[in-house]
């Protein structure tokens, strides 16, 4: 019998008058339980983890950091890293899954998946886009931190197809974590 992993994820706001300016409340300790919940659910599904980066590798603990960020931090990351001058919802730096097979790097039993950047901003901006399906921020929100979750799982959306297929699966593991 496999034992429970372990996942810790910190969770830095780095965008602190965010909450307070726009008359929320982001309450930073539910989202880190919450992206707990979302990321055991996927570790739940064994037909998901084959699926993965983390297939075929044993560990106690998985871990990975989320920084919220306003607009302008998140365009300089943008600029710098993929060659693109404007702001975007969510950026992802999967260290592990981005990694060769033979330099993927476990110590002590301990998986870093990486980082994953929200920008606050576009994620109120997006919520509030008729366009968009998710009707509030913490919708939005936490469609964000799904999907940047699947991203550092090694999951990617090269056309139409395997971008729905992501979406169901953040929409799963956003259902899961209630």
């Amino acid at each position: 019998m496999s034992r429970k992993k372990e996942i810790n994820i910190f969770i830095e706001n780095i965008y602190e008058d965010f909450a307070q300016s726009n008359n929320l409340d982001l309450d930073t300790a539910k989202l880190t339980q919450d992206a707990v919940k979302m990321t055991e659910y996927f570790l739940s599904k064994p037909e998901l983890v084959k699926k993965s980066c983390l297939e075929g590798y044993d560990f106690s603990l998985l871990y990975f950091d989320i920084v919220l960020t306003d607009n302008k931090k998140i365009h300089e990351i943008n600029r710098e890293y993929r060659q693109k001058d404007s702001p975007t919802d969510v950026i992802t730096f999967a260290i592990f899954s981005d990694s060769p097979k033979e330099e993927r790097f476990i110590f002590d039993n301990e998986i870093n998946l990486g980082e994953i950047f929200i920008s606050l901003d576009k994620a109120l901006a997006q919520s509030k886009d008729e366009c968009h399906e998710n009707k509030t921020f913490y919708d939005e929100l936490y469609f964000l931190v799904a999907h940047g979750i699947l991203h550092l799982l090694g999951y990617d959306h090269k056309d139409e197809e395997t971008l729905k297929e992501m979406w169901k699966l953040q929409q799963e593991m956003i259902e899961a974590k209630i």
